[in-house]
């Protein structure tokens, strides 16, 4: 089975990179991660890439000239190592419009909240200032514009009484590190493809769970 060549840009301790690499040990699943970069020299990520055997560059984003340069030299280690596809995970910096387009719909993101609902940063403390019972992640294609572009997956996740934001945060990631595997897995197989900015779906049944209820009725 040919599998899709992944490159996976991290930023810090890489649990969600660690969530693809366990998933990626599996004989049947559709891709293969090749290259691991981070734009921190020391992130803990990169360690857990090594540990697997996974080649990786640390990249200080720190003393490029621009974000742009720094870009071109990410864009020129995932085309040498034969990258064909791009997730971001906890991948910390806006990518640059040029870096964007030249991976247009063949790069990820994953995202902790339900998009669209609160993009950007502190997702964990906006939701419980504003009183949310269900939060979640999302999965999606990366377009210029920060947390948008077409959704391919979501998982919920229930805001419980007494949460602060480190407990909904690792309730939230604990739901990415499935989600992350599975949206992957949908797109390298051929299950998902993206149109302009449709999602289209092949080979799924119409099927959807049952309702996640907070508090439970």
């Amino acid at each position: 089975m040919s599998k899709l060549r992944v490159g996976v840009l991290i930023s810090g301790r890489g649990s969600n990179l660690a969530a693809l690499i366990d998933a990626a040990r599996a004989p049947d699943y559709p891709a293969e991660i090749v290259l691991v970069i981070s734009n921190r020299p020391q992130a803990a990520g990169l360690d857990r890439a090594r540990a697997a055997g996974i080649p990786v560059r640390a990249l200080d984003h720190k003393l490029a000239e621009s974000r742009e340069a720094f870009d071109r030299t990410m864009d020129e280690a995932l085309r040498a190592a034969g990258v064909e596809f791009v997730c971001m995970a906890g991948y910390l910096r806006v990518l640059s419009d040029g870096f964007v387009d030249a991976w247009h719909n063949r790069m990820i993101n994953i995202h902790p909240a339900l998009l669209p609902a609160y993009p950007g940063l502190d997702t964990h403390r906006r939701v419980l200032a504003d009183g949310g019972r269900i939060t979640g992640c999302t999965v999606h294609y990366v377009r210029k514009a920060v947390d948008t572009g077409p959704i391919i997956a979501q998982a919920a996740v229930p805001v419980v009484a007494g949460d602060d934001e480190a407990s909904l945060a690792a309730r939230v990631l604990a739901a990415e590190h499935v989600l992350y595997p599975f949206a992957l897995r949908l797109v390298a197989s051929g299950q998902v493809t993206v149109a302009g900015d449709e999602i289209r779906y092949a080979g799924m049944a119409d099927r959807a769970g049952p309702a996640l209820f907070s508090p439970m009725p």
